[in-house]
């Protein structure tokens, strides 16, 4: 039997196991570091139309994900628009500020 491979990824090891591995052996660690959120908030400046824009246009969102997406951030005050590892939302956050977007990024809700 072959012994599983690591690889480093945002600072977190991924470990590639041999197909026999169940899944309820995955290292809980691994998953530590994915539950960050890019969240867009609602602001006095920007119209609708080019938050949702901006949505599809970076995201590469469906025009239906855009609108609801930019109803939550309206509506609501704020929408969670992407998830992954902190240092992708940092990239997102910086682009949303780059389009003239006020956003945060922050860990994922447990729930």
């Amino acid at each position: 039997m072959r012994s599983p491979s690591h690889d480093l990824r945002d600072n977190a090891v991924v470990t590639t196991a041999p197909s026999e591995v169940e899944e309820s052996d995955v290292d809980e660690r691994v998953l530590a570091d994915v539950p960050w959120v890019t969240v867009v908030w609602n602001d006095p400046v920007n119209l609708m139309s080019y938050v949702a824009y901006v949505f599809r246009t970076y995201f590469g969102y469906s025009e239906a994900k855009a609108d609801k997406l930019m109803m939550a951030v309206h509506e609501e005050g704020r929408a969670a628009v992407s998830n992954g590892s902190r240092e992708a939302m940092e990239r997102d956050v910086q682009a949303m500020h780059s389009y003239g977007l006020w956003a945060t990024l922050q860990k994922a809700d447990a729930s």
